[in-house]
Parts: C-alpha cells; structure tokens; sequence
C-alpha cells in the first residue's frame, strides 16, 4: 500500500446472464473460494461478497445470480436479488461471455440497462475460449447497443488481463476508509459457505435438473475442543426418487459428494472438518418463505 495515495473503497457489482463467469472473477481477485462456480447455469442464487484489496483500494465484488427469463418464484426471487445488486453498487459491471456473444439475455439485460438509464463497465469474458478476430467485432457491436463507460477483455479461468480491470477499479472506486478488516474475504457465514459447497458437489455430480430441485441447509456448525468443527447438513429435495438419486446404490453417491466437499472444506478453511450429511424430502420447499429469508431473497416479488 502506498502511504501518498488516498485509501478508496467501494462496491463493484457483477450482473450478466447466467454462467458468464461472475463467481469465477471474484474468486480469482479474492483469492479463495467465496462463491460457488459450476458449468451448469443459475449455479449462484444469492447475492455474495467477496472482499480484497488492490493497490490502495478495498474492492467489495457483489456476485449476483444471473438474469434470465424467470419461470419459478425461486427464479423470480434471484433475478430480483441480482437487479437490486446493481443498485447498490458504486461501479457496475455487465459481464458477457464472448464465447456466446451477443445473445438474447445479454440484449434483454443491456434493455433494461438502458431503460433505467445506468451505465456500466463492460467486461468480455472468457477471450481465452474465443478467436481474437472476433473480439473487437462483439465489443463494437455491444457499445453500439449499450451505454459502457469503458471495455475489458478477460479470462477469469487463466487470469489474462485481469490485473488492468482490477487497476480500473481501484483508481475509480470512491476515497474513503476501508469498510473490512484487510484480512477479510467474504462477510458469509462460514455454516453457509459450508452449504454453498456441499451444493456446488450436487452440482458436479448429480445429472442435469436434479441440482435445481434441492437446496442445502446447515442445521450444525461446532467448534470442538481440538479446534475441529463438526458441521451437519441437510440437503432437501422434493420427492421420494430425487432423494434415492443423491444417496446413490449403498450410499456411494452421497458418500462421495460429502468426501469431495469435506476435503475442499478443510484445505479452505485449514481445520478438520467432521461433516455429516442427510437428505429429507421436503415437498414445495420453493415456496416455503423462511428458505428466501435464509438466502435474503425476496419471497413475494
């Protein structure tokens, strides 16, 4: 940190469609794990912090659900949480995979972008998946539509030419004392980061819609004598056959989800991790309101 320059702080928020790899850049600037990533979309379902310092500046990263088309009331919910997001943030990014370019959640984002008449950073990710001939084309064509204060072409997975989007950040974000303690990541709970995971694994491990159906709910997290914690989960789904999926033939599926995720857990957290978990059938837990409350999601929107 240099001691001549002012110390800034703010919030960066990351709307896109789901999938453009919001998680992914702030994971890679916090440094650790603070937000789930999964190939599968709508992997994220509320709005996460993840906190680090760049230069003289706390950048405060608000990953949000990606916007899409919403069907379900949980759909509704997240998309709701993601559009408040951009409200609170003092730089707002619109993050665009370019391998998929200029599609229609894309447009219907930048549409309502420019309905409310908001600015934003436009950030094109994933270049490293991409021909760069293509690249200046899709940019051009995206400020064309849109109102974008400045352009960055990055790979969140590979690192490239992030550092110039973080600098742009540090150098914009208001001057003011930093919100966090510099040794913070995230302001979730460990208990719920600890769920995040375990659903990240459903996701890796379960077949396509499965993972949509469930939601994970830390009933334990304790702190033993030894400096382990013992940490219980429940992971809810709808019906009776859903349940039989996750726990797998003689209990390998669910044995090797809750090994995966205590392994991760440990190496994150850098303590021993006891984890225990159960699956119950909880018919209509979308529309359950205490599930919205424990997210902070919005139940009637």
């Amino acid at each position: 940190m240099e001691t001549n320059k002012p110390s800034r702080c703010g919030f960066v928020t990351l709307i896109g469609a789901p999938n453009a790899g919001k998680s992914t850049i702030t994971n890679n600037f916090v440094g650790s794990k603070v937000s789930i990533v999964s190939p599968k979309a709508q992997t994220t379902r509320t709005l996460v912090k993840g906190i680090g310092i760049y230069d003289n500046t706390q950048i405060i990263f608000l990953d949000t659900p990606g916007i899409f088309n919403p069907k379900r009331r949980l759909d509704r919910s997240m998309v709701a949480s993601a559009w408040s997001g951009a409200a609170d943030g003092d730089i707002l990014v619109l993050v665009v995979d370019a391998k998929r370019g200029f599609d229609k959640e894309t447009k219907a984002i930048i549409d309502e972008l420019n309905k409310q008449n908001k600015k934003a950073v436009l950030l094109l990710n994933k270049i490293d998946l991409v021909d760069k001939e293509k690249l200046l084309p899709l940019s051009a064509q995206l400020n064309a539509y849109g109102n974008f204060s400045e352009t960055f072409m990055v790979s969140a997975a590979t690192g490239e030419c992030l550092d110039a989007f973080y600098q742009y950040l540090a150098d914009n974000l208001p001057e003011s004392p930093w919100y966090y303690p510099e040794e913070h990541m995230s302001d979730m709970p460990l208990k719920l980061l600890a769920a995040e995971i375990v659903r990240e694994k459903l996701f890796l491990y379960l077949q396509d819609e499965l993972p949509y159906s469930l939601t994970v709910e830390p009933e334990l997290w304790e702190r033993k004598s030894d400096n382990s914690v013992r940490a219980e989960m429940t992971i809810y789904v709808e019906r009776e056959g859903q349940k039989k999926i996750i726990i797998g033939k003689g209990g390998q599926m669910i044995k090797k989800i809750g090994q995966t995720a205590r392994m991760e857990l440990e190496e994150l957290l850098e303590d021993r991790i006891h984890l225990f978990l159960f699956v119950k059938v909880r018919e209509n837990w979308e529309e359950d309101p205490a599930r919205y409350q424990d997210w902070g999601l919005v139940y009637n929107v």
